[in-house]
């Protein structure tokens, strides 16, 4: 059993920034970060391994970076460039879709 805790979200206009965290009840092997907009499909957006290896969907490459700092039992997302079409509910993840999940943190662009 692990809980997760989401937190950083928040109204930005296009072009800024906002960072993400992930605090984690226990040391976790992977962290994923989703998002899911109204009326879309989840989509993973990143993931990072213990050992720090990360993976990044096409859409936030070179924007968004994912970290952790496995001292505190946190994972954090940092979104720069944002756009529009970035407004989500993110969502912290481990294990996969049947795994452990947060409880979502909603991140609003606007134009």
């Amino acid at each position: 059993q692990v809980q997760l805790v989401e937190s950083g979200g928040g109204l930005v206009q296009a072009g800024g920034s906002l960072r993400l965290s992930c605090a984690a009840s226990r040391t976790i092997f992977s962290v994923n970060w989703y998002r899911q907009a109204p009326g879309k499909q989840r989509e993973m957006v990143a993931t990072i391994t213990i050992t720090s290896r990360t993976e990044y969907a096409d859409s936030v490459k070179g924007r968004f970076t994912i970290s952790r700092d496995n001292a505190k039992k946190t994972a954090y997302l940092q979104m720069n460039s944002l756009k529009p079409e970035d407004t989500a509910t993110y969502y912290c993840n481990t294990g996969g879709p049947s795994g452990y999940w947060g409880q979502g943190t909603q991140v609003t662009v606007s134009v």
